[in-house]
C-alpha cells in the first residue's frame, strides 16, 4: 500500500487571480481567524479581519500577482490590522486615564494567558479556537455551527447540509454565537480540569463534522476537502496525546487515521469519486491504519464499559482495514456493530448505513424494506444517499426503471459536482455493477 496521501498540497494557483485568492483564503481562513483571534481576543472581529485581508488580496493581486507565500501574506496582513486594531484601542484608553502612553511606536501590549505555566499547556491557536467555539455559554447546536464556520471555513449552506437543517437556521446561530462569546467576554484559551472535560463532547463532534466535510465535500467541484482532513485529523492527535484517558478521544482519533488511510484510493486521476467497492486497496496507508489499529486498542483499554459512538464507528472502519477485499468484508460483523451504534447514538443516517451493510450481510431485499421505512424521517427528505442507496437496491434486484429514477434524484440534491456527475453515470447506465454503494 502507498505511503500516507500528501493531506497540505499547495492550492492550484496558476488560475485567475480572483479565483487564486478565493482558493488560499478557502484553505487559510481557520488559521487566519485563530491567529488574528489570539492578538484581539474576540472571534468575532478576528473573523472580519480575515475578511479585511481578503479584500485586500481581491484588490492587490490582480495588480500584483500571486505572492509565493500567499498564506502568509494572508496572516501577515490580517495581524498587521489586528495589531492596529489593539493600538488603537491602547490609545484610547491611555488617553482616557490620561497615562501619556506612546503607542505609536510601541509594541502592542498583549496580555498573555498564565495558562502556558501549565504542564497541560497547548500552543495551538487553532485548538484554542476550537474550545472557545465550543464554550458552554453556547448551545450545543451554535458551538458546532460556529466552530465550523470559523475552523472549517465552511459556508452557511455547507454547515446547513452536514447539519441537515435549514440554511437561515445556520445563519442565525453562527450570529448569535459570536454576538454571546463577545458580550460573556469569553477568554480564548483552551480550559482546564473540569471545565475542558464539560466541552470535550462538543469539540469531539465539531472535529468530526469538520473532517466529513474534508473527506466527501458537501459543495464544491472537488470531492475532497484535504486541508480539512489534515486539521480534523491534527486536532484528534493533539487530543488524543492531551488526553490519554479518555476513550472516546482515542475513539474518534482511530476513526480518523483509519479514514484517511483510504484518502489516496478515493478519487480517479481526474478527481472523480472512487467508492470503497472500487477502490485499489494497495493503495490504502499501511502506516495510518496500524496508527488506526493502535488508536482503537487504546480506546478499549480506557472504556469504562460499553463502547462510545466514536470507537464503534472506528471499529467498522477497522472492519474495511481487515478485509482483503470488498466481497470479503465481515458484514455481519459490521451489522452487529451498527445496531450497537444505533443504541447508542439513534440517528436516521446510521440506519441507513445500516441498510447498506444488511445489504451485504443478508441481499438488497431486507435492506430495501429498512431504506423504504427511512422514506418519511423529516431529516433524510433532502439527504440525496437516500435516493442513491435506494436507487442501488433496486438495481440489484432488477428494477433498472426505477433505479434510474432514484439516481436522478439523488442527482439532483447533492451539491457536489463530482458526486453529482457519478449519480447521473449511474442513471444513465443503470446497469448493474459491483461497489456502487456508498461506504457504510
Amino acid at each position: 500500500m502507498s505511503q500516507a496521501p500528501d493531506l497540505s498540497q499547495a492550492p492550484d494557483l496558476s488560475q485567475a487571480p480572483d479565483r487564486a485568492v478565493e482558493t488560499v483564503f478557502r484553505i487559510e481562513s481557520p488559521r487566519l481567524i485563530a491567529g488574528v483571534a489570539r492578538i484581539v481576543r474576540d472571534v468575532g472581529i478576528a473573523e472580519e479581519l480575515a475578511q479585511d485581508a481578503l479584500v485586500a488580496a481581491l484588490e492587490q493581486w490582480p495588480r500584483t500577482g500571486v505572492p509565493d507565500n500567499p498564506g502568509a501574506w494572508l496572516m501577515t496582513t490580517a495581524k498587521r490590522r489586528a495589531i492596529d486594531l489593539v493600538r488603537r484601542r491602547e490609545r484610547y484608553a491611555s488617553k482616557l486615564q490620561e497615562m501619556g502612553r506612546d503607542l505609536e511606536t510601541a509594541p502592542p501590549q498583549v496580555v498573555e494567558p498564565a495558562e502556558s505555566v501549565d504542564p497541560d499547556y497547548i500552543d495551538d491557536d487553532l485548538l484554542r479556537l476550537v474550545f472557545t467555539a465550543c464554550h458552554p455559554v453556547l448551545s450545543a447546536e451554535a458551538r458546532i455551527a460556529l466552530t465550523l464556520r470559523l475552523l472549517g471555513g465552511l459556508t452557511t449552506v455547507e454547515i446547513a447540509r452536514a447539519m441537515l437543517v435549514p440554511e437561515a437556521t445556520v445563519a442565525q446561530r453562527v450570529v448569535r454565537a459570536k454576538r454571546t462569546l463577545a458580550a460573556k467576554a469569553v477568554a480564548f484559551e483552551v480550559p482546564y480540569g473540569a471545565e475542558r472535560e464539560a466541552r470535550l463532547g462538543s469539540v469531539l463532534e465539531v472535529i468530526y463534522l469538520i473532517f466529513n466535510e474534508g473527506y466527501a465535500a458537501t459543495a464544491g467541484d472537488d470531492w475532497l476537502r484535504p486541508s480539512l482532513c489534515e486539521d480534523a485529523l491534527r486536532l484528534a492527535r493533539v487530543l488524543a496525546a492531551l488526553m490519554p484517558r479518555e476513550a472516546e478521544v482515542h475513539g474518534l482519533a482511530a476513526l480518523l487515521e483509519l479514514q484517511t488511510s483510504r484518502a489516496a484510493a478515493r478519487t480517479g486521476p481526474k478527481g472523480e469519486p472512487v467508492l470503497l467497492a472500487d477502490q485499489d486497496r494497495r493503495h490504502w496507508n499501511l502506516p495510518l491504519i496500524r496508527r488506526g489499529f493502535g488508536a482503537l486498542a487504546r480506546a478499549h483499554s480506557a472504556a469504562e464499559g460499553a463502547a462510545g459512538p466514536y470507537a464503534l464507528q472506528a471499529a467498522i472502519a477497522a472492519c474495511h482495514a481487515n478485509a482483503p477485499s470488498y466481497e470479503e468484508t465481515d458484514w455481519p460483523r459490521i451489522v452487529t456493530l451498527y445496531e450497537l451504534l444505533a443504541a447508542r447514538a439513534p440517528s436516521p443516517v446510521i440506519e441507513l448505513n445500516r441498510a447498506v451493510a444488511v445489504s451485504m450481510a443478508s441481499g438488497p431485499a431486507q435492506a430495501l424494506r429498512l431504506v423504504d421505512a427511512l422514506a418519511d424521517e423529516p431529516a433524510l427528505k433532502d439527504y440525496h444517499l437516500l435516493p442513491s442507496v435506494r436507487g442501488d437496491l433496486l438495481l440489484r434486484l432488477g428494477r433498472a426503471a426505477e433505479a434510474r429514477g432514484e439516481f436522478e434524484r439523488a442527482a439532483g440534491l447533492t451539491r457536489n459536482e463530482r458526486e453529482r456527475e457519478l449519480l447521473l453515470g449511474r442513471a444513465e447506465s443503470c446497469s448493474p455493477s459491483r461497489g456502487s454503494l456508498p461506504a457504510p
